[in-house]
């Protein structure tokens, strides 16, 4: 099984002491990339929940730089040591409780030249107490702030430095001598001892703000902070520590007389000045390595550097999304920065130029209300093992499944970020032809006050050369005012079709082939409608001879060259929003998943008529182009969704629902999280065929389904979630197919019972044999058999 789509951006990375490695928190693992190439090399795995924070064991001595060691935490409750160049597990320490983030300050110390035997290492871990249950319902206190000594791998008693509603990331400064976090609207510092050890007093400050804040960072030489608020406001904070760390006892009375400008309440600080040019709250803060400046970052796309002494700004616009994190590294000249769209850039030092970028896949946008039935978030290159996301900046992303990286973006809109809410152009449907190599898109402009809205419809085409777009076709409002349900594409990937909501769909043709198949133009071949009816799905059979398209609740199948209606099949309960084409086309599957009655449909394209259908909530339907199997991605009920979720991760759980078209049972199942928002495609690998799931946030997996370890993962799988239950406690499975045996045990089961009724029956075996309902029932070849060889005499000996 491959995985992938982790977020990339969850956690500040760390570098490597010659800065040639970039070390990422990806899920429950960390990746390490080559900060000269931007590609993965290695990755470290062992935890079993996301991963919060990297440490980098930081060399002493420059002969040292080559040595790879660092410390990691996670949410399992265990800190872990690696040698990184391995990639080795060294140690593990159990905590036994969620840890959200860790500072080792002695690593940042400087080393003493002495010949002292070297301390305990101490860290100071922010975990939240999911064992004392009377806070839980009482909701108190859950985040705490401990010290730990990892030489002895313990913690140090009766040493609690913080409790807060909720854990709480730590700064620390490059020196190592403060750490610090932020709770709402107070900034609590503390002083670390030039000598750490457990008997020690730590002691320190509060300073106080009006607004929530959202960031802090630490001056490198000075006793200056800078922290950044929800409203954009950036607070600088100097002479910090003045009263309660100096000294033996460290208090000295305050004298009435003296000023501390801006500085709120009792703050412990000589001054406060507030800088202002963000318009939304700050997520990046961070100072120069001589301490000239500040740079502040946020929604905005933008670095702002502030010179410390004067306050004059100058920016650096050219990030182009929201910035999250950034992280300094050993060598001056490199750094990095992470942003919202799952993006690390590598930094040049000081000009900000960007030299590298580690792209994970795209996090799902968002889409107003009204366009939510008619949006998609991905779709699949099914040849190629790619799949087409849509991204917040009007791109298609196109990331690779099997190597988990970005292949290439391609820029529908020519706009720039837009650090507002109030979006005016979405970007909500992109369809791929089969091949790849057409690709269709979908733009809506939002209307202000009734005014000004339309939809336009592109065609693009890919370069013989290489993986990049070019526009072919710009269409303006191509239904009119209507909005577009669905875009489809014919096999040969010459002709399109779309559908709209205002009662018409419309066959698109491309007159390019041949050589100027690159300058080729589409055009409007035909124009259909039924009924007045929203035409609410499309899609285009096998070889491409019908088109079915879904006229609210019926399923109309029309000749595409002709234009000729052909037939009109079925009768939902509710709209059908998915079409797709089983095989070789003797099947048909439908979906409708917006009312009160969702629905799956089997049709049989021979007869005309339903084959099959259950009452689920379909998120996504896949059809294989080789066989007869039909994969559907179910969300299951919230009941049903916590019995199954054993990860904790929240509603939306679902379940893969393997068919084969024929038969109404399914083959195979896999539960899965996430599943509101996903997807499911069959995607093509040498000569076999797998089946990809892409969660709600795009997160995916990628498994054969005809594999014997598949097969048996399943087995067990199904058989660990029925024992989890009481034994009598009916799942969304069950209830939905019965007890179902293990996989592909029914079938054998059934003819294995017809086979004894048969044998068992010594006189008219014609009467039983076809007894029970038809759809159970094995082949009539199968059945055959059994009858002449329950008819035939069986010899016990050779007849002289």
């Amino acid at each position: 099984m491959i995985r992938g789509g982790k977020s990339f951006v969850s956690s500040p990375p760390a570098f490597s002491n010659d800065a040639k490695k970039l070390l990422v928190c990806t899920g429950n693992t960390v990746s390490i990339f080559s900060t000269t190439t931007g590609l993965q090399v290695l990755e470290l795995e062992g935890h079993t929940a996301l991963v919060t924070s990297i440490t980098v064991v930081p060399a002493s001595t420059p002969a040292s730089r080559i040595l790879c060691n660092c410390w990691t935490t996670s949410l399992d409750g265990t800190i872990k040591y690696w040698d990184f160049s391995m990639p080795e597990l060294m140690k593990t320490i159990s905590i036994q409780l969620p840890i959200y983030s860790m500072v080792i300050p002695s690593l940042l110390a400087q080393q003493s030249e002495t010949n002292e035997q070297p301390s305990d290492i101490y860290a100071y871990i922010s975990v939240k107490d999911t064992k004392n249950e009377a806070n839980k319902q009482k909701k108190e206190l859950s985040g705490k702030i401990l010290k730990y000594n990892l030489s002895k791998s313990r913690l140090v008693r009766g040493v609690v430095l913080s409790e807060s509603k909720k854990p709480e990331n730590i700064t620390i400064s490059s020196t190592g001598k403060y750490f610090g976090i932020h709770e709402k609207r107070k900034l609590r510092i503390w002083e670390v001892p030039p000598k750490d050890n457990k008997n020690i007093n730590h002691r320190k400050l509060r300073l106080s703000h009006t607004k929530n804040m959202t960031c802090v960072a630490f001056h490198p030489t000075d006793r200056i902070v800078a922290a950044g608020d929800v409203t954009g406001r950036i607070l600088i904070w100097r002479g910090f520590g003045d009263r309660t760390f100096a000294g033996d006892n460290g208090r000295f009375l305050k004298d009435d007389d003296e000023e501390n400008p801006g500085v709120r309440g009792d703050g412990d600080a000589d001054s406060c000045t507030t800088w202002h040019w963000h318009s939304a709250e700050v997520k990046v803060l961070f100072f120069s390595s001589d301490g000239a400046y500040l740079y502040s970052g946020g929604k905005e796309g933008v670095l702002v550097v502030w010179q410390l002494d004067t306050g004059k700004k100058k920016f650096l616009p050219r990030i182009g999304t929201p910035l999250v994190n950034f992280t300094s590294s050993p060598d001056p000249s490199l750094s990095s920065i992470s942003c919202a769209d799952n993006r690390i850039h590598i930094l040049k030092m000081p000009s900000m130029e960007i030299l590298k970028s580690i792209s994970g896949i795209k996090f799902p946008s968002s889409i107003p209300e009204t366009l939510k039935g008619s949006s998609q978030d991905f779709v699949f290159d099914h040849t190629s093992g790619l799949v087409a996301v849509r991204t917040e900046n009007y791109c298609i992303q196109f990331y690779s499944l099997f190597d988990d990286r970005e292949i290439s973006e391609v820029q529908v809109c020519e706009r720039n970020h837009q650090p507002s809410d109030d979006v005016m152009t979405i970007l909500n449907k992109v369809a791929l032809s089969y091949d790849g190599c057409m690709m269709g898109t979908v733009e809506t402009r939002m209307s202000e006050e009734g005014i000004g809205g339309f939809v336009t419809l592109k065609f693009w085409e890919r370069g013989p050369h290489n993986n990049d777009f070019t526009l072919s076709t710009v269409i303006y409002e191509p239904h009119r005012d209507a909005r577009i349900s669905a875009v489809a594409f014919h096999p040969n990937g010459s002709m399109a079709v779309s559908a709209s909501y205002g009662g018409d769909f419309k066959v698109w043709v491309s007159n390019g082939n041949g050589e100027d198949k690159l300058r080729c133009r589409w055009a409007c071949h035909a124009v259909g409608s039924y009924r007045k009816k929203a035409m609410t799905a499309a899609a285009f059979s096998g070889d491409g001879s019908v088109l079915a398209v879904a006229a609210e609740t019926v399923i109309t199948l029309w000749d595409p060259e002709k234009n000729i209606l052909v037939a009109v099949i079925g009768s939902a309960l509710e709209s059908i929003v998915n079409l797709s084409f089983i095989g070789d086309s003797k099947f048909l599957a439908s979906a409708s998943r917006v009312g009160s009655n969702p629905q799956l449909s089997v049709w049989s394209m021979s007869k005309l008529s339903l084959s099959w259908s259950y009452k689920l909530h379909i998120e996504g339907i896949a059809c294989s182009e080789k066989d007869s199997l039909l994969a559907v991605l179910v969300v299951l009920p919230e009941s049903t969704s916590k019995t199954h979720n054993t990860t904790g991760s929240g509603t939306g759980s679902g379940a893969i629902l393997l068919f084969n078209a024929e038969d109404p049972v399914p083959i195979a199942s896999w539960f899965v999280t996430k599943a509101k928002g996903g997807g499911v495609a069959f995607i093509q690998r040498s000569s076999r065929e797998l089946v990809a799931y892409v969660n709600g946030d795009h997160e995916y997996a990628i498994f054969n389904p005809n594999s014997q370890e598949e097969e048996e993962k399943y087995e067990r799988k199904f058989r660990d979630t029925v024992e989890q239950g009481t034994g009598h406690h009916i799942g969304g499975y069950a209830s939905m197919y019965g007890e179902l045996p293990e996989l592909k045990m029914r079938r054998k089961a059934i003819e294995a019972s017809v086979a004894e009724s048969v044998m068992g029956v010594s006189e008219r075996p014609w009467e039983t044999i076809f007894s029970g309902p038809s759809h159970s029932l094995p082949p009539l070849t199968k059945l055959c058999s059994v009858f002449l060889e329950s008819l035939m005499e069986k010899r016990s000996g050779m007849v002289e």
